[in-house]
């Protein structure tokens, strides 16, 4: 028997296959510990620089503290060797997303007292439907990082969901790299049709997607989206850019007005997105065509992400926008996020809604905005939307 901890950085889809190596560990009669122990699992992230320096950093301190360290996720799979120079007990576990589980777990080896299930550590439940990308963004590592696209049967996926509600999760969210190229061919599963199957699911309270390209936004997608009536009003679309001519020089495959059009029948939803902010062909004007689009498109939280040039990727060679402009611009691009999110925020007061307590006085209304309330973790509440403050909508039970 070993003592484990598991760390994620990066995204819900890197938190996802933290998790799959955590429930194999577990399953194999491992005990997981907080601080000091034999075994550390870091899954990383490679979006950025940033990112890779901060999982560089999550390893080293981990190698202070146990024996062994594995490092696996995106950044262990970059071309360049961003773990060179730690310490002799670290080891970076390269691969697809699907085959580390068992490589880590086969490393550390089983004992006889195997266990089968283990609660995850969240309130909510993500369950990866899809992995790997075959598009090539001129400024993305993910398609080098994690492979072509490949989905999950939907068997096995509607098999999870339905261990997660034995396990008390009340929200599923569907999670993938692309999530609209999920498809299972063989049993006829497009992700509209399993959006509605996995709704459908007894004890499924809320099913929300993670996120999804603006391509795959279709009529299909739209009428199970609204059709399911456990589906969350809420969908997160990356736009990176609202300038044709970044977006183009960016091989995004979408232009400004197709990205409008598609979201406009999902008006009354709370909409979010990721925005690049100093791409190497974004000047003022067209960092301004962007501010312009989020407004148009009725956008509240906007990830921003200054432009990180990558490793293999077309532009990695190409970074001309200074480090101050591209603070500048992510700054002006946050404070428009936080006005349109406090406006969507006292739109609701005297409004009643589902809220999932997540956190000790706080959680989620079915729209994906943070609600302020005192009530046990992990409950669903109805609650009444009171006033707002600088965290969220002030509520109480209804």
């Amino acid at each position: 028997m070993a003592t484990f901890s598991a760390q994620f950085l990066g995204c819900k889809v890197s938190f996802a296959d933290q998790q799959a190596i955590r429930e194999r560990l577990l399953g194999d009669g491992h005990v997981e510990v907080d601080g000091h122990g034999d075994v550390a699992v870091v899954n990383t992230c490679c979006v950025t620089r940033e990112a890779v320096a901060k999982s560089r950093q999550a390893a080293h301190r981990a190698a202070r503290t146990h024996r062994r360290v594995y490092v696996t996720g995106c950044a262990a799979n970059l071309a360049v060797d961003a773990f060179a120079g730690l310490p002799d007990n670290v080891t970076v576990v390269a691969g697809r997303s699907e085959e580390i589980p068992a490589a880590v777990a086969g490393d550390v080896g089983a004992i006889a007292c195997v266990q089968a299930e283990h609660r995850l550590e969240r309130v909510r439940a993500f369950v990866k439907i899809q992995d790997g990308c075959s598009f090539s963004c001129a400024f993305c590592v993910i398609p080098l990082v994690r492979g072509g696209t490949r989905s999950r049967t939907a068997q096995a996926v509607l098999g999870e969901i339905r261990r997660r509600v034995e396990q008390g999760h009340k929200e599923i969210v569907l999670t993938g790299v692309n999530l609209g190229c999920f498809r299972d061919r063989g049993a006829g599963y497009t992700l509209a049709r399993l959006v509605r199957e996995a709704g459908a699911i007894a004890g499924v309270e809320r099913l929300r997607l993670s996120s999804i390209e603006i391509n795959h936004v279709d009529g299909d997608l739209v009428a199970a989206l609204r059709e399911t009536p456990t589906v969350s009003r809420h969908l997160h679309v990356p736009l990176q850019s609202g300038d044709d001519a970044v977006l183009a020089a960016m091989g995004r495959r979408y232009r400004v007005a197709s990205y409008l059009a598609k979201l406009e029948p999902l008006g009354d939803f709370n909409l979010t997105t990721d925005v690049i902010v100093g791409f190497p062909a974004e000047d003022e004007r067209a960092f301004a065509n962007t501010l312009d689009a989020v407004e148009r498109a009725g956008i509240t939280k906007v990830h921003v992400f200054p432009y990180s040039p990558r490793p293999g990727t077309k532009t990695a060679a190409y970074d001309p926008v200074p480090a101050a402009v591209k603070r500048e611009r992510g700054a002006r691009l946050r404070a428009a996020s936080g006005a349109a999110c406090r406006a969507r925020w006292e739109r609701r007061v005297g409004s009643e809604d589902i809220v999932l307590v997540d956190r000790p006085g706080r959680g989620y209304a079915d729209d994906y905005t943070p609600w302020l309330l005192d009530a046990p973790v992990g409950a669903l509440v109805r609650a009444r939307a009171t006033g707002v403050c600088e965290e969220g909508v002030l509520a109480v039970a209804a």
